[in-house]
């Protein structure tokens, strides 16, 4: 009974993941307002698609999904979570 209970609530848990993952949505990280940012991807929040902004105004256009390690508070996991939905345009 025990068993079945923890499989119930892994199951219901899992469900869960998929559903959060599910809700983000792709974004042009080269033309989109911190609002969208944080909005579309999965754990970014305003401040973080704040310093987003900031460092494609600073930095130019990026490049590749994997310049946004060198935003800081973004590591390789958030990238990893956010890849399928990171879009780039091609800078002006």
């Amino acid at each position: 009974m025990v068993r079945n209970l923890i499989q119930l609530v892994l199951g219901i848990l899992l469900t869960g993941l998929v559903a959060l993952t599910s809700w983000a949505g792709p974004v042009d990280l080269n033309s989109a307002d911190a609002e969208t940012i944080a909005r579309e991807l999965n754990g970014i929040g305003v401040s973080r698609a704040k310093a987003i902004v900031e460092y494609r105004e600073q930095n130019g256009a990026f490049t590749s999904a994997e310049d946004l390690l060198n935003v800081s508070g973004i590591g390789p996991h958030i990238l990893q979570v956010n890849e399928a939905n990171i879009m780039l345009s091609q800078a002006d």
